[in-house]
């Protein structure tokens, strides 16, 4: 929930930064798509209105709503998944390579995952084995993402080209981190507008692995459908909060050099890619519910109805952190999160959020599992997520509520050009 709108996002989800979307276009099965998803998919979070789906006869294929014909492209300067629009359903997944796997087996897998992501983000089936999951869909806004771990470098001898950035976060006073989940040579990340499409995705990435590496962690999520909002608007987290208003986008001045590292950075093979922090933060919802909505936008810094400020104005009107009330005190107040969170108070630290919600269940006391799938980008992490999640450590209203779980730290390279594969600068340099 960090103050911070993701680019042409539909909708989102936070916790240590805020975004909407669905366009038009037409086809008539998944087959058929094969040769025009290319040509009717439009730009990703173009349009707001509600989507409208309409009964067919028996004997003729319902077309395609906008929905399922909307394609990312997997060849490109950066890999997708990282400033495209928030997918209604996410699945995030670690692997590790199996004993005995090195240098040879991981450029193989990364060729192979490569090929796959292609295919499944094109709406084609994928090469091997394909289970018909999605069979009658189309891309949906598919994205694959790959990244590389810590370990990765060790187990493949590498070491000498892991990047100083990808050296491990420091301990935190609000972690409270299951080793099982963290981590991992490998991760994943998996987003669709259809459930389905992006299961198929996860199954297919997942057989890929075959013998070379085997699943250490696993975690599912989800965001507002497009189309579910009467206009395009910024998300609401599990908390109900307005969540990623401050979010930076493409535009703003800046963006690629904090968010991507450069063309000419260091190490050569990360030109064009970025870092991910993955969170699993846990909501405490039975305390937060407690509060009066009052009480929870005193925590947030923003009023809950609309996102705004308490400061005054909309959602996107600047924050006056020195505003006071009658009695003297601050209107924000100076425990606030979305005071904390602003890169004007961090030395300009900033990142590009884009989360999932996730719920996995009631406990067995009656306490719901349930909180963000937190994902942040940037250039650097120690100039990032670190400055930042270092302040909230200190003294965030909001940290008595929430429990950050699980943590992960990847190195996503640059995205593969045409008859390329991801990481094959790395494997292969």
């Amino acid at each position: 929930m960090a103050d911070q709108s993701i680019p042409q996002a539909r909708t989102p989800g936070t916790l240590p930064g805020e975004t909407d979307a669905a366009p038009a276009g037409e086809g008539i099965s998944r087959r058929r798509l094969l040769g025009t998803a290319g040509a009717t998919g439009l730009v990703l979070g173009t349009a707001g209105a509600a989507v409208g789906y309409a009964a067919a006869p028996s004997d003729a294929a319902a077309p395609l709503t906008s929905l399922g014909t909307d394609r990312t492209m997997f060849h490109g300067k950066h890999q997708p998944g990282i400033t495209d629009g928030l997918q209604a359903r996410g699945h995030l997944i670690a692997f590790d390579l199996a004993a005995g796997a090195g240098r040879k087996e991981a450029a193989s897998l990364l060729r192979r995952w490569s090929q796959t992501a292609r295919r499944l983000m094109a709406g084609e089936p994928s090469p091997h084995d394909d289970t018909d999951v999605a069979r009658d869909a189309g891309p949906s806004s598919l994205t694959i993402t790959f990244g590389f771990g810590h370990s990765f470098f060790g187990r493949t001898g590498l070491e000498k080209q892991r990047p100083a950035a990808l050296d491990p976060l420091p301990e935190f006073s609000s972690d409270h981190l299951d080793k099982n989940r963290s981590n991992g040579d490998l991760w994943v990340q998996i987003g669709a507008n259809d459930a389905l499409v992006a299961f198929h995705a996860l199954r297919a990435i997942q057989k890929d692995a075959g013998s070379a590496a085997r699943v250490r962690w696993q975690m599912n999520g989800f965001n507002r459908s497009p189309g579910a909002t009467a206009h395009p608007m910024t998300a609401r987290n599990l908390m109900g909060q307005i969540d990623g208003t401050r979010n930076p986008k493409p535009s703003d001045a800046g963006f690629d050099q904090r968010i991507f590292v450069p063309e000419k950075g260091e190490p050569a093979w990360m030109a064009n890619g970025s870092y991910a922090v993955v969170r699993r933060i846990r909501m405490l919802l039975d305390d937060w519910e407690k509060l009066s909505v009052k009480a929870q936008e005193d925590v947030i810094g923003r009023r809950k109805s609309d996102g705004a400020a308490l400061s005054g104005g909309t959602e996107t009107t600047a924050m006056d952190l020195e505003k006071t009330d009658a009695k003297g005190n601050l209107v924000v107040p100076i425990n606030a999160h979305a005071r904390i969170t602003r890169p004007d108070q961090n030395g300009g630290a900033a990142m590009l959020r884009r989360p999932f919600s996730f719920h996995d269940g009631i406990d067995p006391d009656g306490v719901p599992d349930a909180g963000l799938l937190f994902i942040c980008w940037q250039a650097d992490p120690l100039r990032g997520f670190v400055p930042v999640q270092r302040k909230l450590d200190r003294g965030d209203a909001l940290s008595q509520f929430i429990r950050h779980e699980s943590s992960g730290l990847f190195a996503v390279p640059g995205g593969a050009a045409e008859g390329e594969y991801v990481g094959q600068k790395l494997l292969e340099g």
